[in-house]
């Protein structure tokens, strides 16, 4: 009997090179795959938009897990078929959690099939960075806000995400840490040193949520996958097999099956080709 297999990766750090790029080696490996009848899917924490733009010429088969499992989005047929949505009442104590702590970030919703971010202010070199980058590099659409709950009655909150320094993002972990209905990942930023972010969704939202059911959706005996920081825990939980690059944090390196080439090198690419015949 055949199996039927998905090989699924992580971008930043993992799939994408340092330039934040696939390399035309990885392309034609995954365009390969594919055409000989396998599988290829990304679990990221980006968004549609952006990576939409950075596996443009990739042939990717699959649903596609975004925003660390937040949403489930059809690449084919271009629609959201799954969204984990923050309750409201907590969305808005997350509000009073930064507002207490002078920390702002962004704010994401998904509605009629479109996602919408907000923000209320560029106060930080940080900030000002992620969003002239989506902006400039992926056409992205921000809009600014007097504040995050003015949205929130609305419409369906799937996102937070704030970024700065360890140290001051890990002021708001005692506070968020009591509300239910939510859970967060706090991970450095992969191209940035001393850059830190922590992203807060539903507790439903996680890779591990989300592959599981690409499993049952697409129906899959054998999901392989590939990471390199933290937030790829859950994505190792749900998969059969693991594989961390060789530059992936330490904590998940013991965790994985095995340690392939690093992302600069076309680990994810190499390992395909080792283990396929096409």
């Amino acid at each position: 009997m055949t199996i039927k297999s998905l090989y699924i990766s992580d971008l930043d750090g993992t799939l994408l090179n340092s330039h934040k790029e696939i390399s035309e080696n990885t392309k034609k490996t995954l365009n390969t795959l594919v055409a000989s009848g396998g599988y290829f899917s990304v679990a990221t924490a980006r968004t549609a938009v952006s990576s939409q733009k950075i596996l443009s010429g990739v042939q990717v088969n699959t649903p596609v897990v975004l925003m660390n499992g937040a949403v489930i989005y059809d690449i084919l047929d271009g629609k959201y078929i799954k969204t984990e949505t923050i309750p409201a009442a907590a969305a808005y104590t997350i509000v009073e959690v930064i507002k207490k702590h002078k920390i702002t970030g962004f704010m994401y919703s998904v509605f009629d099939n479109r996602l919408q971010v907000y923000y209320e202010s560029l106060n930080t070199t940080v900030l000002k960075a992620y969003h002239n980058e989506r902006v400039t590099k992926y056409a992205k659409s921000f809009e600014q806000i007097a504040s995050f709950s003015d949205k929130i009655k609305d419409n369906k909150v799937i996102y937070f995400v704030f970024m700065g320094k360890k140290e001051r993002l890990s002021e708001l972990l005692p506070d968020l840490k009591k509300l239910q209905g939510i859970d967060m990942v706090l991970s450095n930023d992969v191209y940035t040193e001393n850059l830190w972010y922590l992203e807060v969704y539903s507790t439903n939202a996680s890779k591990y949520n989300a592959v599981n059911y690409i499993r049952n959706y697409c129906s899959f005996d054998r999901i392989i996958g590939f990471g390199d920081n933290f937030n790829d825990i859950p994505l190792l939980k749900a998969c059969d097999e693991f594989y961390a690059v060789s530059n992936a944090v330490y904590e998940l390196k013991e965790k994985s099956t095995g340690i392939i080439a690093n992302n600069n090198s076309d680990g994810v690419a190499r390992f395909i080709v080792a283990r396929r015949e096409f």
